[in-house]
């Protein structure tokens, strides 16, 4: 069988449902995951989403901020979530589908704007979370499992407009890209879109500042599909939904979609 995901920060599930109802529509994903829902669970719309074929869902919410969500239409049961750094963010929500596989659902803090972890707290606490994703994957590395999410960092020098612009930038600084490695490698997980697209400027992310976003494209791509050995070797195909900004009043994100051939 052919196993469709996608990821999407899409900046407050309630403000953007008809979006989403839209991309699942067009694209059909088997599951979709989703960040930055900032709704608690109990509000957040889904009659909708039953209504054209994704009965289940796995949530964690809060109010105004942060939030994960994964949609699916496939059965999924939830796997025990994740806390970071101490705070009970909704940064990350798991399940397990019927065939073994288990997604987990990822929302790294964004950092705030200066790179530097004594002045900046935001930017300490988003080292501290790659860290302590970086000890759980080498306490128990995972087998059978996609990672997604907005990682809100572009590792790749084609991952962003300017790589000499950015470098002291928050999300593409060398102590992020480092500290994402380390956590890829912890759990030697492989980036899927970057194995079936290796080069090229790839982007998921543009400013709300940006008069003419795609005029300017100055994007990053901070969101990512990532997959265990075993199923990374069963991987079809990975795109980023660029147009997906251009839609009526979008997210500053866009979806990044995978497809896998399961035996």
């Amino acid at each position: 069988m052919k196993l469709k995901i996608a990821t999407w920060n899409i900046n407050s599930i309630r403000l953007r449902e008809n979006l989403v109802l839209e991309f699942l529509t067009r694209e059909s994903p088997d599951v979709l995951c989703l960040q930055e829902c900032k709704s608690p669970v109990e509000f957040i719309p889904t009659e909708g989403f039953r209504s054209i074929g994704y009965p289940l869902m796995l949530a964690r919410g809060q109010k105004g901020y942060n939030g994960v969500v994964i949609l699916s239409r496939l059965p999924i049961e939830p796997v025990e979530h994740r806390n970071f750094c101490g705070k009970g963010d909704a940064r990350h929500v798991a399940g397990r589908l019927s065939n073994g596989i288990t997604i987990h659902n990822v929302y790294v803090p964004s950092g705030g704007d200066v790179p530097d972890p004594k002045v900046n707290d935001k930017f300490a606490h988003k080292l501290q979370f790659l860290d302590e994703m970086q000890e759980w994957f080498e306490s128990r590395p995972p087998v059978k499992s996609i990672l997604v999410g907005d990682l809100n960092i572009a590792p790749l020098e084609d991952d962003v407009w300017s790589h000499r612009a950015l470098l002291k930038v928050v999300s593409h600084t060398p102590i992020e890209v480092e500290r994402l490695e380390s956590v890829q490698n912890a759990g030697n997980w492989s980036d899927i879109t970057r194995l079936h697209n290796p080069s090229g400027k790839l982007y998921s992310w543009w400013s709300y500042r940006a008069r003419d976003w795609s005029a300017s494209d100055r994007g990053r791509r901070l969101d990512h599909i990532w997959a265990t050995e075993e199923l990374a070797g069963c991987s079809l195909s990975s795109s980023i939904q660029r147009q997906v900004r251009g839609w009526e009043k979008p997210s500053d994100h866009v979806p990044v979609v995978a497809t896998f051939e399961i035996n």
